[in-house]
Formats: C-alpha cells, sequence, structure tokens
C-alpha cells in the first residue's frame, strides 16, 4: 500500500499518525489523571487528540502545506499540535477537569506527542 502519492499522504497514513498520537495521550492520561474517573478522562482525551489529528491533517493534506519548509518539518507537523492544544483546552474549559494541574500536563504532553508523531510519521 503506497503512503505517499506525491506532495499528499494517504487517509491510511493520517490515521495510523492519528492513531499513534492518540494511544501515547491514553498512555499519558493513565499515569497523570486520578481517581475513579481517570480511565475516562484518558479516553476522552485520546480521542480528542486522535479526532484533531486526523481532521487537520486530512483536511489540510495539500502540497504547500506538506512540503518542508525547514528541513524535516512541514507547516502542517507544526499546526496539527497547535490544533490539538486548542480543542484541549476548549474542551477543558467546557468540561473543567478534576485537577488542572494534572490536565495541563496532559495537554502538553499530548501536545508535544503530537508534534514528534506527525514529524516521525508523516
Amino acid at each position: 500500500m503506497t503512503l505517499v502519492i506525491g506532495d499528499v499522504f494517504t487517509h491510511a497514513h493520517i490515521g495510523l499518525t492519528a492513531t499513534i498520537s492518540a494511544v501515547i495521550a491514553l498512555g499519558v492520561g493513565i499515569w497523570r489523571f486520578q481517581g475513579k474517573r481517570r480511565w475516562l478522562e484518558a479516553l476522552v482525551v485520546a480521542v480528542l487528540v486522535g479526532g484533531t489529528v486526523y481532521l487537520w491533517r486530512a483536511s489540510a493534506n495539500m502540497p504547500q502545506l506538506n512540503n518542508d519548509g525547514i528541513p524535516g518539518f512541514s507547516a502542517n507537523d507544526w499546526l496539527a499540535p497547535v490544533v490539538t492544544f486548542v480543542v484541549l483546552s476548549v474542551y477543558a474549559d467546557l468540561v473543567p477537569p478534576v485537577n488542572q494541574r494534572r490536565f495541563a500536563q496532559v495537554r502538553a504532553a499530548a501536545t508535544i506527542a503530537a508534534f514528534a508523531v506527525n514529524v516521525i510519521t508523516i
């Protein structure tokens, strides 16, 4: 299966990138969140991370944004984690987390993971 067609990526490749980002976010969430709702909170964060990475990369999957402006880094590599951070921040404003500090740690780690995974896998 071809994962790159010209200067754009297949939806399978984008889906793999989003899934890896979500799994990392899930792991960090399970590790950092506490209490009875730990798994639920971690799962919600993972779904949001995977969703934002997939939707951003799929909707912005064009040569102008996929080509590396700086060797090894495209505009999409930089923007996918920004969208992830914004979506997680809006979620935290709408559904305030039990522990703001731990949520901020998970959000930061998920943002860093989204950046790293986008750079490494795409």
